[in-house]
């Protein structure tokens, strides 16, 4: 490592998206200020989707997604993050066409994260990181880095 990049730091970009993904879902599992919906073992995350997902971490590893890219696009709102999530809807024999995820679900997280001061809305629509959670989101992105 040279001196300049020992003098900055280390953020959210710095460390691939799979280890930071896992460490902060890892992290807000073990928040008690972050809490499992009752109807998370039987939704599906999208129309397009025929099961419900089979993890059992998986909203928390989908607010651990929703969060960074909250971090990385700030002013990213829940239409947009149902466009990120989304995928094809395979009908048969017939052609494929996009399907939007469930807003239920981005809205919900998005909703915890503001509870827990992470995320904060914007006056013209969107969210952006607050300063709690950017400071939050670094800090566990640093000790990957030093791992």
């Amino acid at each position: 490592m040279t001196e300049e990049e020992e003098a900055r730091g280390i953020c959210v970009r710095d460390v691939p998206a799979v280890d930071f993904i896992a460490a902060y879902a890892e992290h807000l599992k073990n928040s008690d200020k972050f809490e499992l919906p009752v109807w998370a073992d039987i939704v599906k995350t999208s129309c397009a989707k025929e099961l419900a997902p089979y993890g059992d971490d998986w909203y928390y590893i989908r607010a651990a997604s929703v969060a960074r890219k909250v971090y990385l696009r700030p002013g990213t709102g829940v239409g947009g993050l149902q466009k990120w999530y989304g995928s094809n809807y395979r009908r048969g024999a017939r052609t494929e066409h996009f399907r939007k995820a469930s807003a239920g679900i981005i809205r919900s997280v998005l909703i915890q994260l503001e509870d827990m001061r992470v995320v904060e809305k914007l006056p013209g629509g969107g969210r952006r990181m607050s300063r709690v959670g950017q400071q939050d989101l670094d800090r566990i992105a640093g000790s990957l880095g030093e791992e």
